[in-house]
């Protein structure tokens, strides 16, 4: 695999720092007992259509920023419902991902 894209808090501690190419982190990782995972955008792909799908059923507007961020607009919501909201929410998201 190419480089470092996702790091613990744990991995930035050792100094393994965003974009690290593999071939120059790999003996750290290997000595330091740090555990590396291939990317499987596919799979993000899938995941975060389903949880954006999941957002428009609970917000009127969202801005999909990237792969892994969206906004919702919980402006229209009563601030006493929002977070018997965050708590549907969180439900669904559950049910509809197994996250």
């Amino acid at each position: 695999d190419g480089c470092a894209v996702a790091r613990t808090a744990e991995a930035k501690a050792l100094g393994i720092r965003m974009g690290a190419p593999m071939f120059t982190i790999r003996e750290l990782c290997k000595r330091e007992g740090v555990v590396v995972f291939s990317s499987n955008y596919t799979l993000y792909g899938d995941m975060s259509r389903r949880m954006n799908t999941v957002y428009q059923g609970f917000a009127p507007d969202i801005e999909i920023y990237s792969i892994d961020e969206s906004f919702l607009d919980l402006t229209p919501v009563v601030p006493e419902q929002r977070e018997e909201l965050g708590r549907d929410l969180r439900s669904t998201v559950s049910t509809w991902t197994g996250v």
